[in-house]
């Protein structure tokens, strides 16, 4: 799985060069660029350059190599497409325009469309799902958050406005499905962050399982603290962790916590199958399954549970990211985002309360979820 995203990150860095190039190409035809070196085409091309990279390494200074490269692309993209509109209208209309307009309006498109996602991931919605059981649970209320990534879009503190608005809908219980911190979490985020967990106030308390980034082990020694550290102070403030362990809450439903897929995938671990971990549950109350990659749908409908919660994919952050993820089964998921049925198995993939590197989501919003569960 590592490979395959280092091969998919491999591509998005030479798509990146060839949009880099198409773009000084584009600048280099600019009338303006034409006037400042006065016929030299060595200063032209200097020109056209400088008027790409100077801008390109401000942003990389300010928001990182990724978000960089999202722009440029993005950029790239809307210059071209535009570039064949004003081909076309001037095909049409059998006369050449008298400047460039292209370039002016792949700007502004850019900024507009990169500025709704960065909004759509840096607020935060609510999502609410109802869904039925025959099954003896009553009416049961779970709040679902995943993906926080403590310091992208918030820091340890400013996790404390969204879990008061987690609050004001009054769940039953509150469930992490994994990456609540990132390799670059610092480790005073992570404790402010533990912290506002430990402030929930709930019938049935607060679960949490790991994600592929919550141990840090894709940059080991990077952050100051590793699994057993967050394990530590998320319990010291009254959280469950479930790592393949399953707890029946007030006689009335089942939580199960699986370890994360990235255990097998990535790490030469292993993980328990959800066949295991449920033979010996009481069939005839309700099982909530939290598994921070959809990627077991077959196996978790199988077992017969009734909930399966998941996280992992950002909704596919970006477009086309998402509709790729679905026609191609990049990564393995099973859904990248929402509420699927299999048989008598209800699944639920959150888009995430914040984001990871990238700061835009173009093609979904961040989200904490509200589930209804209205059973007998």
């Amino acid at each position: 799985m590592t490979v395959l995203w280092g091969l998919l990150f491999g591509g998005l860095f030479l798509l990146c060069l060839a949009g880099i190039y198409f773009l000084i190409y584009s600048v280099h035809k600019l009338r303006f660029v034409s006037a400042l070196s006065r016929g030299n085409k060595a200063v032209g091309w200097l020109i056209s350059t400088a008027v790409i990279l100077v801008p390109s390494a401000l942003l990389w200074e300010v928001w990182g190599y990724m978000n960089t490269v999202i722009v440029l692309l993005h950029l790239a993209v809307f210059w071209g497409v535009a570039a064949l509109i004003q081909w076309g209208l001037q095909k049409r209309r059998k006369k050449s325009f008298q400047g460039h307009y292209a370039g002016p309006a792949a700007v502004l498109v850019t900024v507009l469309y990169l500025a709704v996602g960065f909004v759509q991931a840096n607020h935060v919605w609510q999502t609410d799902y109802t869904v039925t059981t025959t099954k003896p649970v009553g009416s049961l209320r779970v709040a679902l958050l995943a993906d926080s990534h403590v310091g992208t879009t918030f820091d340890g503190e400013g996790l404390v406005a969204h879990i008061a608005r987690i609050q004001e809908q009054k769940p039953d219980v509150v469930v992490i499905a994994g990456d609540f911190v990132d390799e670059g979490t610092r480790k005073e985020d992570m404790i402010a962050a533990s912290r506002a967990l430990g402030q929930i106030d709930v019938p049935y308390g607060v679960y949490y399982v790991f994600g592929n980034h919550d141990k840090g082990r894709y940059a080991k020694g990077q952050r100051g603290y590793d699994g057993d550290d967050l394990i530590a102070e998320l319990q010291k403030n009254g959280v469950t962790v479930l790592q393949d362990q399953s707890v029946l809450i007030d006689d009335r439903f089942y939580l199960v916590g699986r370890q994360d897929a990235s255990e097998e995938k990535d790490f030469g671990g292993g993980r328990a199958a959800i066949s295991d971990l449920t033979k010996n549950l009481d069939k005839d109350k309700y099982t909530i399954v939290l598994d921070h990659q959809p990627s077991d749908y077959e196996a978790e409908a199988a077992a017969g549970v009734d909930l399966v919660l998941s996280g992992h994919t950002h909704g596919g952050q970006l477009i086309p990211m998402g509709q790729l993820m679905r026609w191609f089964h990049i990564g393995g998921e099973d859904n990248v985002y929402g509420f699927e049925q299999r048989g008598n198995t209800n699944f639920i993939v959150t888009s995430g309360i914040s984001d990871w590197a990238i700061q835009f989501k173009t093609g979904t919003r961040s989200e904490y979820v509200i589930i209804d569960i209205q059973g007998k």
